[in-house]
């Protein structure tokens, strides 16, 4: 998949919408560990916890060189409950 150097084109693009949907996809699946995690930002999240899939979609979009097909691949891997 293509890699995008801008948060807007990432935003926009059919890509954020595939990721997105495979991030739900493993969340819906009793497979994988994809509980929400603790974040400090209260004014974003009240209960001070970050959803699963908007914890990777921030990660993504931090980190725009990173190749999503290879990351969603590695984090199906980590999360797979065994």
């Amino acid at each position: 998949m293509a890699k995008f150097k801008r948060r807007s084109d990432f935003l926009d693009s059919e890509q954020f919408e595939e990721i997105k949907q495979k991030l739900l996809q493993m969340t819906g699946d009793s497979s994988f560990n994809t509980v929400s995690s603790y974040s400090s930002n209260s004014s974003q999240y009240p209960d001070n916890l970050i959803p699963f899939v908007d914890k990777h979609i921030n990660y993504l979009i931090a980190h725009p060189n990173l190749d999503s097909t290879k990351y969603i691949s590695n984090l199906r891997l980590m999360t797979r409950v065994r």
